[in-house]
């Protein structure tokens, strides 16, 4: 059926399609060329052309689709082909023209998209349509023994009579019968098989026709969900992903039928000698649905396609297909070198990594991952690309690879797992390790979210601070870090950053006094004293604005233009004495700083001129004696004092002391070692000022132990062409990271591989360890060897280099020929000769005690602290507990007397200070590396490598060689290799289960730690490639972030829920308290009332009681005081009295007392009566007008008083004591014995009477 496939297509040979086809409208973009729509000039009919460029590397695909479209088009199902034809055009290029059936109701793709786009989503019953109908295309291919391979959304077109054809056969392949499989990875990532992908990483890896069937499925999840799955990741990572993760599923399977459900599931069988074919798929009862019912849906797919043309095109997303041949390495045709990790490349070698870094590095993409591991390389300007929310708590393969994203990953676990992390930068000096520590400090600092911005702030200044004191400029990096540096940020458990500790190793102190060619002194110093001239502060400390400082001095640098001019030195000094002041020192302990600094600067220009003394000895003298007089002003020490033990020094023999000049020379080292001690003591107390000030607050609690993320910024390897003591030192400190690199990535790993008994291939790497013997074995190592050899006094450095040479027999080592004191050592990252000369003095590095002695006379506070304090085993300087610079203590006058240090210190000796006797600067050295180490073990490491893309520092320019070598001695390949092959992660079985057991289980239930509950775990989550250990879980690096993943949306989902909960408690407490409230308020409302009401009741009853008493006083007194005047009249006789004339009644006074006595015993029965009647009817009316207004003693008198006059008024009876009324005028002469006049005779007597009434 097929032609021969031997021949290649002759281009030439097919007709021009202008006689023919004339374009009419773009219709869309092909793989490989632009699709229009064409009009027939012979009968009108419309159709699809695909204009293809005949370029060389895509003749197999043009011609395979040629030959299947050919021979295979004339199925329903799959698109009708017009014809192949070839235009020539010299301007613009030849043309081939695949004319093809006009599918214009666009792709299944475009249709799912529609629809969700509006907010629906397509029926079941239709897409069991879509995908019979693609199954009937499929099975004729693969009857007709044809695979597809790219099956996808976008190539399953509609027409606009609902007719479902399949296109684009570029990358089909034909089985013929001694062939039945094939080995080509070949597809667009989202779609393809496992076993496609896993051709070009296995050799002897195939695949068959079912490969169709699970892009199929994946296919039929892009109908349900829109996009197919993974689609949110890079294509390379998908096919990384795919044969790794468990099959996908659609987004929510809830939402959809368990039959399509079980449809997609057979279609992703992993396995593909297990997974069905197309004729089994047909039989499926999600497929068979569909029967009798074509027209309908057919119908109902019209209607649809039209919806959706009538709404507008939907902006399509292009997946673009890869094809892997062999010899070549698996890459996108649009864009080949888009590739996040090195790990998933599928060839590594050195080429295709170095070709990957170059390619990512032309693009701006400095960052690429090695599986956990981050390889930076130095882009040599700045970037924008430093948003820090783009980072936080982001899954890594959602961005770019970074710097934020390895703080991220480190802040997380830290959290997570409540353990101490470590990030270890290395890499060659000027590739970047500063820089990166900067940010990941920035992003940690955001991460911990300070409780307050001026903690922030001081942690993000602490970096530049010291880097002003320890970095200098060399010949290869502007910015060169001079000391090792391992800053720990302390957090809460919580993950708050409460305060930062930073540890200084190894500063290179022979920088102060002596720079190589090209070399700058620390940066401080150019800072400092461009800053003080910008101020006009220069004669203040001494400097002069005219020459030069020796130890600032060099061919190439220029007070005036080179360091007093300078704006960015202007500008750092502003900046680094404004650090100071954030971090919180004190103004006073800034100015003996400064002085300090500019004490160092002059002593380097004292010079000394020899004198000859009368027996023969060679003595020194100062000539410029003005400069040590500026010295010793700036030390707040004597300058006598200072020029005596400059020039001489003092020897104890037999209990004599002896004083001997010093020669010129040995004045010279004196006065050097003199300022290399105080600026490596200074920087010392630097580093510990900025630690009491950064140290976390104490009353966080001993429960909160707190947590540490540790940054090493370390200098990096180095080779001169001068390489001394320095360089020594700092070589080694590389080998042995290095090696704590290898140990932890390749070492410790194989060896818990073959503890636990868990299969994996070894990797073989470079290891160093014979070479770290080398230098620190004991008592033949080369350090041992030169603390040995410096102890002797008649040692030279010719005598050393010998003793090397003698001792150190191994392949590393060697003695180049025609190289005065060299020897070579060949390091991992290459061969390195070192120049011994100066190694013995610089490695003793003495200070002498008489210097020691008069720096502890000082008046100035910081300079006695810097000799007072002894130094640590790692040689900085002992942390003090004050906080600050003291009150002044008076200077003490002699050499002879030591000083007591601060807060009770017990003075030390001069040779205690120094450790003179036994420590040497390779002992501290010694030292340092086990400190570091100690803490770098500590916590879970990560690594940052920096690459170093040229020696020129320029930018956009790589330099393959020089990134190759790196990438050799790095282990970079290795690495991949291992993060590929082996297993990062290596978790006991209890930590697994703590961890992730709510993967599988409920909160309440506590599984056994035992194996087969880890491996519950894993299946549940859907992973595969782990392997179980004996006591340990071991995971590939993508495995524990998929778990953290899952781990974290569980969590999510169960605060969520706990929100809703605790919301609707909250809610439901709410309403029941506020009824509470509602019955309290009313029960305290009753009971106040009640209160209140009793309250005025008793106040009624009293008053009615006081009211009742004081009538009934009344009506007593009135009472008795009748009784008596009655007893009285009885026992008194009365005598006849003479007549008087009647008293006439003139006043209404006379008239009341006439008629009070004047009452007979009726009339006082009468009143008796009333009286009574009167008090029930006062007690009847006060209890109904209680609520009254009127107080009720006020009732009781008004109702009295109208009572007493009622009662006076009543009628009274005549009888022998009334008197008659007021007679006339006429009668008033007549004589009346009842006058009253005769019987009350005095008229004081009458009134007191009616005055008690």
């Amino acid at each position: 059926m097929f032609p021969q496939t031997g021949k290649s297509i002759v281009f030439d040979n097919f007709p021009d399609p202008t006689d023919t086809w004339e374009i009419i409208e773009t219709i869309g973009k092909g793989t490989y060329g632009k699709v229009y729509k064409v009009l027939s000039k012979i009968d009108g009919s419309k159709a699809a052309v695909k204009i293809l460029d005949p370029i060389h590397d895509i003749d197999e695909e043009i011609e395979a689709e040629y030959n299947i479209l050919k021979a295979l088009s004339d199925h329903t199902n799959v698109v009708k082909f017009y014809g192949m034809y070839y235009k020539k055009d010299v301007k613009c290029g030849d043309q081939l023209w695949l004319v093809l059936e006009l599918c214009n109701g666009g792709s299944v793709t475009d249709l799912a998209k529609g629809m969700l786009r509006r907010g629906d989503r397509m029926d079941e019953a239709i897409i069991a349509y879509i995908l019979h109908e693609a199954l009937m295309g499929l099975q004729h291919l693969h009857i007709n023994k044809t695979i597809h391979r790219d099956v996808k959304g976008n190539n399953i077109l509609l027409t606009t009579q609902g007719g479902i054809k399949l296109v684009d056969f570029g990358v089909s392949a034909q089985l013929t019968n001694t062939r039945l499989r094939r080995n080509t990875s070949v597809g667009t990532p989202f779609w393809m098989a496992p076993e496609v992908i896993a051709c070009e990483q296995q050799l002897d890896s195939t695949y068959d026709a079912r490969c169709d069937v699970w892009s199929l499925g994946i296919t039929a999840i892009e109908l349900g969900d829109g996009d197919p799955p993974l689609s949110d990741l890079h294509p390379m990572r998908a096919l990384f992903k795919i044969p790794r993760n468990p099959p996908p599923t659609l987004h929510q399977p809830e939402l959809w039928s368990d039959d399509f459900n079980d449809f997609i599931c057979k279609c992703l069988i992993k396995d593909f000698e297990l997974r069905p074919n197309v004729l089994d798929l047909l039989q499926h009862v999600f497929i068979k649905q569909i029967i009798g019912k074509e027209r309908i849906l057919q119908k109902q797919l019209i209607e649809l396609i039209d919806l959706n043309q009538q709404i507008g095109v939907i902006e399509k997303t292009r997946h673009e297909r890869i094809h892997t041949r062999k010899g070549s390495h698996m890459k996108m045709q649009t864009d080949p070198d888009e590739v996040d990790d090195l790990a998933t490349l599928e060839v590594l070698d050195e080429n295709t990594v170095t070709e990957q870094l170059q390619s990512r590095y032309g693009r701006d993409q400095i960052y690429t991952y090695v599986g956990d591991i981050l390889i930076a390389v130095n882009p040599f300007h700045t970037m924008e690309i430093y948003t820090p929310q783009m980072y936080i708590g982001a899954k890594r393969t959602a961005n770019l690879p970074h710097i934020f994203a390895v703080a991220d990953i480190a802040y997380q676990s830290m959290v997570s797992y409540n353990a101490d992390q470590c990030v270890v930068i290395s890499g060659e000096s000027g590739a970047g390790k500063t820089e990166s520590a900067h940010l990941l400090v920035q992003q940690l600092t955001v991460l911990g979210k300070a409780n307050n911005r001026t903690l922030q702030e001081k942690i993000l200044l602490v970096n530049s601070l010291v880097e002003a004191f320890g970095n200098a400029c060399t010949v290869i990096n502007d910015n060169s870090s001079r000391f090792g540096k391992y800053l720990e940020m302390k957090f809460t458990c919580g993950g708050t950053v409460v305060g930062a500790q930073i540890s200084e190793y190894l500063l290179e102190k022979s920088r102060v006094i002596h720079q190589a060619v090209g070399e700058r002194n620390f940066h401080i110093f150019y800072y400092i004293y461009a800053g003080l001239a910008d101020r006009k502060k220069l004669a203040h400390y001494k400097l002069s604005d005219s020459k030069t400082p020796k130890y600032l001095c060099n061919e190439h640098v220029k007070l005036g233009p080179d360091i007093v001019s300078k704006a960015f030195y202007k500008e750092q000094f502003d900046a680094v004495e404004q650090c100071f002041k954030v971090i919180g020192f004190t103004l006073e302990e800034l100015g003996s700083v400064y002085s300090t600094l500019a004490a160092i600067l002059n002593s380097g220009d004292i010079e000394f001129s020899p004198v000859a003394s009368e027996h023969q000895t060679d003595k020194s003298n100062i000539s410029n004696i003005s400069v040590l007089e500026n010295v010793a002003s700036l030390l707040c020490i004597r300058s006598d004092e200072l020029q005596e033990a400059l020039t001489s020094h003092c020897v104890v023999a037999r209990g004599e002391t002896i004083v001997r000049p010093n020669t010129v020379e040995k004045a010279a080292e004196v006065t050097d070692a003199m300022s290399k001690a105080l600026y490596g003591r200074l920087f010392s107390w630097i580093v510990n000022r900025i630690n009491s000030l950064l140290r976390p607050d104490s009353h966080l609690g001993e429960d909160d132990k707190g947590l540490n993320i540790g940054i090493l910024d370390i200098f990096g390897f180095e080779n001169f062409k001068k390489n001394s003591f320095e360089q020594l030192c700092i070589n080694i400190a590389n080998e042995q990271i290095q090696f704590y690199f290898n140990q932890h990535i390749f070492a410790w790993e194989q060896d818990e591989y073959l503890n636990e008994e868990v299969d994996a291939r070894v990797i073989e790497y470079e290891d160093n360890r014979p070479l770290l013997d080398l230098f620190l074995q004991k008592p033949m190592g080369m350090l041992s060897l030169l603390d040995e050899e410096s102890r002797f006094p008649q040692a030279t450095d010719q005598t050393l280099v010998e003793k090397f040479e003698d001792n150190l027999k191994t392949k590393s080592f060697w003695r180049p020929k025609r190289v005065d004191l060299g020897f070579g050592i060949h390091h991992y990252a290459g061969k390195v000769i070192y120049n011994a000369a100066g190694f013995l003095a610089k490695n003793r590095d003495t200070l002498p005690a008489d210097i020691v002695l008069l720096l502890r006379s000082s008046e100035n506070e910081l300079v006695r602290k810097l000799v007072t304090h002894p130094l640590t085993k790692t040689g900085n300087l002992a942390h003090t507990k004050g906080k600050g610079i003291n009150t002044m203590h008076t200077r003490t006058p002699t050499r002879t007397i030591t000083f007591s240090g601060e807060h009770g210190d017990t003075p030390y000796h001069p040779r205690e200070t120094t450790n003179m006797r036994t420590q040497t600067v390779a002992s501290y050295f010694r030292y340092s590396l086990m400190d570091l180490l100690s803490k770098m073990v500590a916590g879970q490491p990560h690594f940052v490598r920096c690459i170093k893309p040229n020696n020129d520092r320029q930018a956009n320019k790589f330099d393959r060689e020089k990134v190759l070598v790196q990438l050799r001695y790095t282990g970079v390949l290795e690495t991949a290799k291992i993060r590929r092959q082996g297993y990062s992660h290596r978790i006991l079985f209890a930590n697994f289960i703590k961890r992730y057991y709510i993967l599988a289980f409920h909160a309440h239930e506590e599984p056994a730690v035992t194996p087969e509950t880890c491996a519950a775990i894993l299946e549940k989550a859907k992973l595969e490639n782990w392997a179980m250990g004996k006591t340990k879980v071991f995971l590939k690096y993508y495995h524990v972030e998929h778990l953290n993943l899952m781990v974290q949306q569980a969590t999510n989902r169960i605060i969520l829920l706990q929100a809703y909960v605790r919301g609707w408690l909250g809610t439901k407490r709410y309403r029941r308290i506020l009824k509470e409230r509602e019955q309290s308020a009313l029960v305290l409302q009753s009971v106040c009332r009640g209160y209140l009401a009793k309250k005025k009741y008793k106040e009624l009853v009293d008053e009615k009681n006081k009211a009742a008493t004081k009538i009934q006083a009344r009506y007593r007194g009135h009472k008795e005081r009748k009784s008596e005047a009655l007893s009285a009249d009885k026992r008194l006789p009365r005598t006849p009295r003479r007549t008087q004339q009647p008293k006439t009644l003139n006043t209404p006074e006379d008239s009341t007392y006439y008629n009070l006595i004047h009452v007979n015993d009726k009339q006082y029965e009468i009143f008796l009566l009333n009286m009574n009647l009167f008090i029930t009817f006062l007690v009847l009316l006060v209890s109904k007008l209680s609520h009254h207004l009127l107080p009720t003693t006020s009732l009781l008198f008004l109702f009295f008083d109208f009572f007493c006059e009622f009662h006076c008024r009543l009628p009274r009876h005549s009888d022998r004591r009334s008197v008659p009324r007021m007679p006339s005028t006429e009668s008033r002469t007549e004589e009346n014995p009842y006058d009253f006049r005769h019987l009350l005779r005095k008229t004081s007597q009458r009134r007191r009477l009616i005055k008690q009434y």
